[in-house]
């Protein structure tokens, strides 16, 4: 079996209903969702939209927003005061461009306020089903430690992912997440129970290292 599907095999085990843990009932809300996720924990998010949206849940309602309230919603998301102003920015963009619907394109959605490959991808993905990897911290972490890239820039590591995998890409982004998150972690990852170390070029390192 190869490297490649050594890791699908495990991470699917590991996460067999792996799936985005942001919420939003509409594909904008779950872009506004995704954007105030930036340097912040999707539980924290979650816990922020309710109130948001029950003020502001179109395009139209942010267009007509009062800055200063929506900045003082969505505080507890950090980067408030870009976060809100890109918001309301893209939603202008948003009626002047495409109607008040969000784009399914990622040369469409990048051409809005605030919203990088990143995002992009995650909407793509998570909305529109599409065949895309979107790298945060955790994604970029595993895949270099892996050795499947050696890349540091997250939107030319989404590239080199999709090439990799071509397959099913959406569905193992969400593993990639819950593994970074929980087992391959940027401070004391749990090596001594994960079962990719006969194929990861960060434990075969941490071993030489440590004879």
């Amino acid at each position: 079996m190869d490297k490649r599907q050594i890791i699908v095999d495990y991470l699917t085990k590991l996460f067999p209903n792996a799936k985005c843990e942001l919420n939003g009932e509409t594909p904008f809300e779950f872009l506004v969702s995704v954007i105030l996720s930036a340097q912040c924990t999707d539980a924290r998010v979650n816990m922020t939209t309710p109130s948001l949206f029950a003020k502001y849940s179109t395009p139209q309602d942010f267009v007509s927003a009062n800055l200063t309230d929506v900045e003082n919603i969505i505080k507890p998301c950090g980067f408030y005061h870009n976060k809100a102003r890109n918001i309301i920015m893209l939603s202008h963009a948003l009626i002047e461009k495409f109607d008040g619907v969000v784009p399914n394109t990622l040369s469409e959605l990048m051409s809005l306020p605030g919203v990088g490959m990143k995002t992009a991808k995650v909407v793509l993905g998570f909305i529109f089903n599409q065949n895309v990897m979107a790298v945060d911290t955790h994604v970029l972490r595993v895949s270099n430690r892996l050795g499947i890239v050696n890349e540091k820039n997250p939107d030319k590591c989404s590239v080199l992912l999709e090439k990799y995998f071509k397959t099913d890409v959406q569905k193992l982004h969400h593993r990639l997440v819950l593994f970074g998150r929980y087992y391959c972690k940027a401070i004391k990852p749990k090596c001594d129970i994960c079962e990719l170390k006969s194929v990861c070029k960060f434990y075969k390192g941490v071993k030489n290292v440590s004879r």
